[in-house]
């Protein structure tokens, strides 16, 4: 395991081992930074012994719902993380989006009269050929995105691998294959970027002994994902070549990688609900107003998504804010997991601040 270390201008240098960390620390030459990713690192206070840098490869294995990061040496893993990506809902919330904007139109639009006379504009453009992304799938690479850049800023990575999918049959479009260009361009913007098909990957996860769960998919452990992403960015050391013997050909990976234990994190988005007038059915209370849905801000001095810490019949829970309730006689703080289940409802003066919204949910 390494230790992720900064310069005095939060340039990354090379990772150093924990003892060295902890004597620098002692010794004053070194802090503790802070990052978005909850990774413990350190911060030089002193000019560094030496710059010289080894290569340091990030593996991306990009899917649908989930996502799976790599950081590799050629001697050290140094990160692995399980990203858990927010398509479903973002989907979920244009379908109700939609549903609330055809209702909408279904009773300002009279089909009594004539075509020309009805209240509504004429299209202005050939607003059915677009070429933007879908905002479900921006959502997932923005977020890959996100990770990518804290990871650059922890450590110097030199070498960024993605996994290119590509499409079987006539099964239609896959959307993990949709918005991978506009990925690729945006990582070419960090670090020298190449691709890699999903067969390589496997031939190279199974030569390193890495363990794959393909039961289930969901769970949350190195398995399912990350070992994927730290076979990627292992291929930035080893060479596939093609072998042929008396009896058998085809290719294989030459080389030697190290892999190592590292920290693993899952990471996900805050499911955050804008302000919205009312329910899409208004509910009123006993005094005839209709009840607010949504928004982002507390009246207790936190807002959505900050980790906190919260005490209920004598257990303590860390979670992150979702929302409140507020009434003339209860007022009440939900606190979410980083999968967004609701641990419970919580009075405000038993609920701690730890740390400010940074739009992520870090899970150890």
């Amino acid at each position: 395991m390494r230790v992720p270390v900064l310069d005095k201008d939060g340039k990354p240098l090379m990772p150093t081992k924990p003892s060295r960390a902890r004597r620098w620390l002692k010794e004053g030459k070194a802090k503790i930074v802070a990052n978005n990713l909850n990774v413990f690192c350190i911060q030089l206070l002193v000019e560094p012994s030496g710059n010289d840098q080894q290569p340091i490869a990030l593996g991306l294995d990009p899917g649908k719902k989930f996502t799976g990061v790599g950081v590799q040496s050629a001697k050290f893993t140094l990160f692995m993380a399980h990203l858990v990506l927010p398509f479903a809902d973002v989907t979920k919330k244009m379908s109700g989006r939609l549903i609330l904007r055809r209702a909408r139109r279904g009773r300002r639009i009279n089909r009594k009269i004539a075509f020309c006379k009805r209240a509504h504009r004429q299209k202005r453009f050939e607003n059915r050929k677009q070429n933007k992304l879908p905002p479900s799938i921006r959502a997932n690479k923005e977020l890959e995105l996100r990770v990518t850049k804290e990871l650059v800023k922890l450590f110097p990575v030199t070498q960024v691998t993605y996994e290119y999918v590509k499409a079987k049959g006539d099964k239609g479009f896959s959307p993990v294959m949709v918005g991978q260009k506009v990925m690729l361009q945006w990582l070419t913007k960090i670090a020298p970027t190449n691709v890699q098909e999903g067969w390589q990957t496997s031939i190279l996860r199974q030569q390193l002994g890495l363990a794959k769960d393909k039961k289930n998919k969901e769970k949350q452990t190195p398995e399912t994902h990350a070992h994927d992403g730290v076979a990627l960015a292992a291929s930035n050391f080893m060479k596939f070549e093609k072998f042929h013997t008396a009896n058998t050909r085809g290719h294989r990976w030459v080389g030697e990688v190290l892999v190592t234990s590292a920290p693993f994190r899952i990471i996900a988005r805050p499911n955050l609900f804008r302000r919205q007038l009312h329910f899409e059915n208004p509910v009123k209370d006993a005094q005839g107003n209709r009840k607010r849905k949504g928004g982002t801000i507390t009246p207790f001095g936190m807002r959505s998504g900050d980790l906190v810490k919260a005490e209920k019949a004598g257990k303590s829970y860390i979670g992150w804010i979702g929302g409140y309730t507020q009434t003339a006689k209860t007022k009440n703080v939900s606190v979410y997991d980083h999968n967004w289940h609701r641990l419970g409802q919580f009075t405000p003066s038993k609920v701690q601040l730890l740390k400010r919204s940074s739009r992520l949910c870090i899970k150890s």
